[in-house]
C-alpha cells in the first residue's frame, strides 16, 4: 500500500515537471505580419476590416495628443462617423462628416484625418472594377475633454 502511495506520488511529479505543449499558431493578419516601422503606404490589406485598422492607425499615430487609450465612458459626450475616399494608390481623395451632432466633435474629427501627412494604404485591391475610389466609414468617440478613440481599434468595451 505504502509503495503504491509512493508510486503515484512520483508519477504525478514526473507528470507536473513535463513541459506543455506548444500554443496552437494561427496565421497572423496582414496587420501583424508587417515588420515594425513599415510605412502603412507600403503595406496591403487583405480585407476591408484590415485596410480600416491600418488606416485607423495611421490616423492615431497621426493624433496622439488628440487621442485616449482604455475603456470608453458609460455615456460618450460626441460621435462623429466620417465617410473617407481613398483612391487606388492610397491617395485621400475626400473626407466628409456623414452623421455627427457636434459641431466641435467634427472639425476636430476632420482635422484628424487631414493630419496624416503620408498615403493611407494602396486600396486598388480593394476597389470594385471601375471604382475610381474605395469609400468607407470611421466612427470617432470622444471623451469629455475631447480626446477621441476609433471605433476599428476600440474593440468590444
Amino acid at each position: 500500500m505504502r509503495h503504491a502511495i509512493i508510486i503515484v506520488a512520483a508519477a504525478g511529479l514526473l507528470a507536473a515537471c513535463q513541459n506543455a505543449p506548444p500554443p496552437v499558431s494561427r496565421a497572423p493578419s496582414p496587420v501583424e505580419r508587417t515588420p515594425p516601422g513599415t510605412p502603412a503606404a507600403i503595406q496591403l490589406a487583405a480585407s476591408i476590416d484590415d485596410y480600416k485598422s491600418l488606416v485607423a492607425q495611421q490616423i492615431m499615430a497621426a493624433n496622439a495628443e488628440y487621442t485616449f487609450n482604455g475603456r470608453l465612458p458609460p455615456m460618450l459626450p460626441a460621435i462623429v462617423v466620417l465617410d473617407l475616399s481613398v483612391g487606388p494608390d492610397g491617395e485621400l481623395k475626400s473626407v466628409r462628416v456623414h452623421r455627427s451632432r457636434d459641431s466641435e466633435a467634427s472639425a476636430a474629427a476632420l482635422a484628424a484625418v487631414r493630419r496624416v501627412q503620408v498615403l493611407f494604404p494602396p486600396a486598388a485591391h480593394l476597389m470594385r472594377s471601375h471604382a475610381k475610389t474605395f469609400d468607407f466609414s470611421e466612427t470617432f468617440l470622444f471623451n469629455d475633454q475631447y480626446r477621441f478613440q476609433l471605433r476599428t481599434l476600440s474593440g468590444p468595451q
